[in-house]
């Protein structure tokens, strides 16, 4: 069965755009879609007729609950009890990114203080996840770990990166994440809240910071 990995790229100022490639990196499609998703979703279940798909997202894929209770110290390689100063924004799996020193988040808040991109996001994970396995992404993440990595590729064309040049290039990597993963080839990270996680290319980098990996 063909397998073909989507990647979404979230925007509220503009549409979101995906891009969908196949096992050998093949560009099979590209493009945009607004609120109205009607053509973008009919794509995808026609293609999940004769084969196997996996969309990664790039935005959170839900909201905290309440206010997180827990705050790493890297000086100190441990976890600290949150305090009255500290808004208590955040999920484990942005967490485990930031101290790694990968990507920089947009620390996820509660449902009532979020942007409209991460409540677009929500809805979108909500959606697609009743017909196709979604996962979350971080690009920026994903540029740090195969920064150097040359075998990691996929064949583009241009004629749908003009909306949103580094949106697209986004949305490209998220589909390649999320095929490194699925081929065995990256981890995914978080979710010791109960938040979701973010998965990876590749593995984390050395020296690993095991305590933050797991959720006190």
């Amino acid at each position: 069965m063909n397998e073909f990995f989507i990647g979404i790229d979230i925007q509220t100022k503009r549409d979101c755009c995906y891009a969908i490639s196949d096992n050998n990196g093949d560009l099979k499609a590209s493009g945009w879609f607004g609120d109205d998703h009607t053509i973008f979703f009919n794509l995808l279940k026609e293609l999940s007729v004769n084969s196997k798909l996996y969309v990664g997202i790039d935005a959170p894929r839900m909201a905290l609950i309440s206010p997180r209770h827990w705050y790493w110290v890297g000086s100190k390689r441990k976890w600290r009890a949150k305090t009255q100063k500290d808004k208590g924004r955040g999920r484990h799996c942005e967490i485990v990114v930031s101290a790694h020193k990968l990507a920089n988040p947009q620390w996820t808040p509660l449902y009532h203080e979020a942007p409209n991109w991460m409540l677009k996001g929500f809805a979108l994970f909500e959606e697609l996840g009743t017909f196709l396995p979604t996962f979350e992404v971080f690009p920026t993440a994903s540029y740090s770990l195969l920064f150097g990595v040359k075998k990691v590729k996929v064949h583009i064309d241009f004629s749908a990166c003009l909306p949103g040049p580094k949106d697209m290039m986004d949305a490209f990597v998220a589909s390649v994440t999320v095929r490194e993963f699925i081929r065995g080839e990256g981890i995914e990270v978080g979710n010791g809240d109960g938040l979701g996680s973010i998965v990876l290319p590749r593995p984390l980098p050395k020296p690993f910071l095991d305590e933050v990996l797991n959720w006190p």
